[in-house]
């Protein structure tokens, strides 16, 4: 930041929030003194911290209650795919925040030498989400911002995957190990980890991707109306209440693509 404010300047608004979070007490001020990708996007959204823990909070209530509806009766003997998905869903829900959030950026764009130059350049001129706001010196495109669309979704896929490598890979263990002391005629089959990888990057590529754009795009247009300007709860309220109505589908969703692709 000190480099920038020297180069080209800072806002007056994001210097003000900076000497205000930097001022705030443990763990925040320490951490957005510490943390550039904290930092950068509190002080375009204040409310990052607030998403995330919604998210987080939301998203461990919803799934388990989604998967207990869709299970029903054999949500006990499936007890470790649940565990498995919830592991995933939790490890992912930074990534479905922080990704599309908008975040500020201090400096000149990277100059195009050379290929991955030019690549660099590119990706620096793309907004955070489909719908980020425009902000002086920073313009998007129709084009840049269907560009995001499709790079955010291989980010998506590639969190997904590797998530899903991870939890579906210690699910998987815990099943032997459990059946490798006691088998049971109600065992289901392991899920193939690979097969079970590839769903969740498609998943989180496809479908969650999607709504998360969407969804940010309605804050946007929320946060900036006159009724959140004169009652900030009112966004916050609205931020709770628009993403526990999209975990409530993505949960019952993800379920059917389980089923369907026969992972699950």
């Amino acid at each position: 930041m000190v480099e920038a404010a020297k180069s080209v300047g800072i806002q007056k608004l994001l210097l003000l929030r900076y000497l205000d979070m930097q001022a705030s007490a443990w763990p925040l001020g320490p951490a957005i003194r510490s943390c550039s990708l904290l930092r950068n996007r509190m002080l375009v959204d204040p409310a990052f911290l607030f998403k995330i823990g919604t998210e987080i909070v939301i998203d461990t209530c919803c799934a388990t209650f989604a998967e207990v509806q869709k299970r029903g009766e054999e949500f006990w003997s499936e007890f470790e795919l649940y565990a498995a998905d919830m592991l995933v869903g939790v490890v992912v829900n930074v990534a479905l925040v922080g990704m599309l959030a908008p975040y500020a950026r201090f400096g000149g764009r990277s100059a195009s030498e050379g290929l991955l130059g030019r690549v660099r350049h590119a990706y620096d001129a793309l907004p955070s989400s489909v719908f980020e706001a425009e902000r002086p010196g920073y313009r998007f495109s129709v084009q840049q911002r269907i560009g995001t669309y499709f790079f955010k979704g291989i980010l998506y896929g590639s969190v997904g995957f590797f998530c899903g490598l991870v939890g579906q890979g210690i699910a998987n263990l815990i099943m032997t190990a459990k059946r490798s002391v006691k088998k049971s005629e109600d065992d289901i089959p392991v899920p193939p980890l690979l097969k079970t990888s590839a769903l969740w990057g498609a998943f989180l590529a496809v479908s969650s991707n999607t709504r998360y754009q969407i969804i940010n795009g309605l804050e946007r247009v929320v946060e900036a109306s006159p009724i959140a300007k004169r009652v900030p709860a009112a966004s916050l309220a609205f931020t709770v209440g628009v993403r526990f109505a999209n975990n409530v589908y993505g949960g019952m969703q993800f379920v059917d693509w389980a089923r369907m692709s026969g992972c699950q």
